[in-house]
């Protein structure tokens, strides 16, 4: 038997040009912005609630009188190239200028929220949260880190195309700012006229780059939860919600019914393992966003950290199709 090695590399030929169109299709496929749109009212508040409670207690974070001051700082993280962090307001103690980026980085946060030059106000939120955070040494929280992840990544979609101020601008004087592109740009309008709603190819790559977040999150979450032994024996999540460092609800009755707690421990490592497989495809997708639910919403209701239980869940959003966000949630908006 003979092989015609002009057929063996057309066949070649054809296998790497489905998966390159495999490919492009994953990344770079137009979609429209609903889900972005949601995750973005949620990040915008969140950037300004952050900024807010830091505001409340600003002297112990920042400035001459910091729990961690900028001599410290910067020893910190002198000379480690795997931490190494920039922010100008480690070269500076004047309260006036600190409380004046955190004011601005509030308001930021708000008109992103609201969708209001939101290419640019995006920009702004993530970059001042991003300056405040990389300060924040010693006092970071995993709600800091989503935050910003979320932020970063609608900087490259046009989540302020529908539910916006822009949107509404857009629909109102459409032949206005047909005239000033630039302006267009920096509101992240599409370039139709009168197509505000207009699918575009950078919202699906800030989603998928959202996702493959996720994934990556979870997959190392769950990979440190199996080098601990509670995770194995299934104890950890009795000692979790018996914790009172953390306990919100009185959760010491599930003592007297630990297999409980052993299933709850052995699930939560296996959807954290399993998450990054099953999650695609659409007949396993809603029972893990489900468990995803029920995970974040347990550590908000039971663990004390409602806020970063809450944007855990509104960045699974990110695997929710734009129609279906469209259909089920605000049918009537369009």
């Amino acid at each position: 038997m003979t092989i015609d090695p002009r057929a063996s590399l057309h066949a070649s030929e054809q296998n790497n040009k489905s998966f390159w169109n495999a490919l492009q299709e994953f990344f770079f496929r137009p979609s429209g912005p609903q889900t972005l749109a949601v995750i973005r009212m949620m990040t915008g508040l969140m950037i300004a609630y952050i900024h807010l409670i830091w505001m409340m207690d600003i002297e112990s974070f920042m400035g001459s009188n910091a729990l961690i001051d900028n001599s410290t700082w910067r020893s910190l993280h002198q000379n480690q190239v795997a931490d190494t962090k920039w922010t100008y307001l480690a070269a500076t103690e004047s309260m006036t200028l600190i409380w004046l980026h955190e004011m601005l980085a509030c308001i930021a946060g708000l008109l992103l929220a609201a969708g209001f030059m939101t290419r640019s106000t995006c920009v702004l939120a993530w970059f001042l949260t991003l300056m405040t955070t990389h300060r924040m040494t010693g006092f970071l929280f995993g709600l800091d880190q989503v935050t910003i992840m979320l932020a970063m990544y609608l900087c490259l979609a046009r989540s302020g195309s529908v539910w916006s101020v822009d949107a509404w601008v857009f629909q109102k004087h459409s032949e206005l700012l047909s005239r000033r592109k630039w302006l267009q740009h920096w509101m992240g309008m599409p370039a139709a006229r009168g197509r505000a709603d207009s699918r575009c190819w950078t919202n699906t790559f800030a989603t998928r780059l959202i996702q493959l977040h996720l994934c990556v999150i979870y997959l190392f979450g769950g990979i440190g939860k199996m080098r601990g032994e509670m995770w194995w024996d299934g104890t950890a999540m009795w000692y979790s919600v018996a914790s009172y460092e953390y306990q919100s609800l009185p959760m010491t009755w599930t003592g007297n019914f630990p297999f409980l707690a052993s299933i709850a421990t052995h699930i939560t490592v296996f959807w954290e393992l399993s998450y990054c497989g099953l999650v695609w495809p659409r007949w396993t997708r809603y029972w893990v966003l489900g468990i995803a639910v029920l995970v974040h919403g347990g550590i908000a209701l039971f663990l004390g950290m409602v806020t970063f239980g809450w944007m855990m869940i509104v960045a699974n959003l990110a695997f929710v199709p734009p129609d279906t966000i469209r259909k089920l949630v605000f049918r009537n908006n369009d």
